[in-house]
């Protein structure tokens, strides 16, 4: 199951503290240390793209939700507003409660959406239907490698065929990577 981004300096630490159970995915790096005085080898570690850990993360049951934050919500979306359809850059969008916290809505996935300024100032502290306006899609709360995927900046083929693997069948973003 995947867990989280890492850097390659956690990577080495992992590595050397013999919690690397198996590797796969693509070489990316190859770090040399120094050379041991008593055996005269250098030491190197090899990193690659996906690194599988012992042990269990008991934080990921079956109702475990991912934490709400704006870049994750935007790229869930794909940069666009889900009121005018348009894309729009990270600083142009905001967070929409499709039922406003002043009506009883929570800040949750399934009830926020990725909205222009425009329109997130045009539907105000009404629903979609009180607005007048339509709802493009419908919300949706990510699974865990969904998240993980929403967090990432430069997936590698590799690792987004791994984290696809562990979408479910019927995720919007396994469709709309297809594409």
């Amino acid at each position: 199951m995947p867990m989280e981004w890492i850097n390659y300096q956690q990577a080495v630490r992992l590595y050397h503290a013999g919690q690397v159970a198996y590797t796969c995915g693509t070489l990316l790096y190859r770090l040399r240390g120094g050379v041991n005085a008593r055996s005269g080898l250098r030491s190197e570690v090899e990193v690659n793209s996906i690194i599988a850990t012992y042990g269990t993360n008991r934080a990921l049951h079956h109702a475990y939700t991912p934490p709400l934050n704006n870049p994750a919500l935007f790229k869930r979306d794909a940069h666009l507003c889900l009121y005018c359809g348009n894309p729009f850059h990270h600083h142009e969008l905001s967070r929409d409660h499709v039922t406003p916290i002043s009506q009883g809505g929570n800040d949750e996935w399934a009830n926020v959406v990725t909205a222009c300024k425009r329109c997130n100032n045009h539907k105000a502290g009404r629903t979609p239907e009180q607005a007048h306006m339509q709802l493009l899609a419908v919300p949706f709360v990510p699974t865990h490698a969904e998240y993980i995927y929403l967090q990432g900046r430069r997936v590698l083929a590799d690792q987004m065929e791994f984290l696809q693997a562990h979408f479910p069948r019927s995720s919007p973003l396994r469709t709309r990577l297809k594409q």
